[in-house]
């Protein structure tokens, strides 16, 4: 199998046009079902390939409004690579989305849904035990955490999901998992700026990060994301899908895209021993 076979094919892929603006692309972004679209610029033989505008550099980069200054460069492939290549391009640049293209041309996506998809259905070798493929490496947020704060825990953590965590008359205990999906599903976009004070979070907020102090009478641009408030626990999944270290990359693939789930726990008795990523999947190939 290659990645003619897996990707999206070019018809069917949402693009974004130069010239044009952030609205353009935050049409898609903001519904959460996409991570990054591709942007292309029309000429007199049809569109050109230019790069990805992603969901994070439209947050980071809140003020500028041209699409052109937002598109980012990143790995590309061709169709005729085979999926093990994929999988190496994807490692090397944390890519999730890997352009598929022809000199300039678009010829599709391909995703780590594509691969994994690939892995369950057995098209790609999916025998690898979970556990040699896991991480022990695990990011946990505490339940009564607010939903904010966790956002920008999972952003420095640099992963996608915290394992909820809540004390009993037991000691602490796993009672959930929180996934930017969640964040993002609940969160609302929005534009503007903040003019800088003594400090960014309030003095008495526990839960403040370290406060950006102010410089002169400059402003600062705010993220163009807004979270309800309400703590990890409110908003987290309770019923986890599990596995134990033993069982395949084929079977985990599956239970990812059975339940549209990124990442599995694992489970030795009742004790956490890791976690399973889409990505981790790939290190099979």
């Amino acid at each position: 199998m290659n990645v003619a076979d897996a990707m999206t094919p070019g018809d069917d892929v949402v693009t974004v046009s130069l010239p044009g603006n952030r609205d353009d692309a935050l049409e898609y972004l903001r519904t959460g079902e996409f991570s990054s679209v591709a942007v292309v610029k029309p000429n007199d033989e049809g569109e050109v390939f230019r790069g990805l505008v992603s969901r994070e550099g439209l947050i980071n980069n809140p003020d500028e409004d041209q699409l052109a200054l937002l598109v980012e460069d990143g790995p590309t492939i061709g169709s005729d690579a085979s999926l093990e290549d994929l999988a190496a391009v994807m490692r090397d640049h944390e890519a999730r989305r890997v352009p598929v293209v022809d000199g300039d041309t678009l010829e599709g996506i391909v995703t780590i849904t594509d691969v994994v998809r690939a892995i369950a259905e057995g098209d790609a070798d999916g025998d690898s035990e979970v556990g040699d493929l896991a991480t022990t490496a695990i990011n946990c947020v505490y339940a009564e955490t607010p939903l904010a704060v966790v956002e920008r825990e999972l952003s420095y953590a640099d992963v996608p999901y915290g394992l909820v965590v809540d004390e009993d008359d037991d000691g602490v205990d796993t009672v959930g998992i929180i996934t930017e999906a969640d964040i993002i599903e609940v969160a609302e976009v929005v534009e503007g700026e903040g003019e800088t004070g003594d400090s960014i979070a309030d003095e008495d907020d526990d839960w403040k990060w370290e406060g950006i102090k102010a410089v002169g009478n400059r402003y600062i641009p705010t993220r163009d994301v807004e979270f309800p408030e309400g703590t990890a626990a409110e908003f987290m999944s309770d019923d986890m899908v599990t596995l134990s270290r033993k069982k395949t990359a084929q079977h985990a693939a599956r239970q990812m895209l059975k339940h549209d789930i990124e990442q599995i726990p694992l489970m030795s008795g009742s004790e956490l021993v890791g976690i399973v990523q889409d990505m981790d999947l790939l290190k099979s190939l």
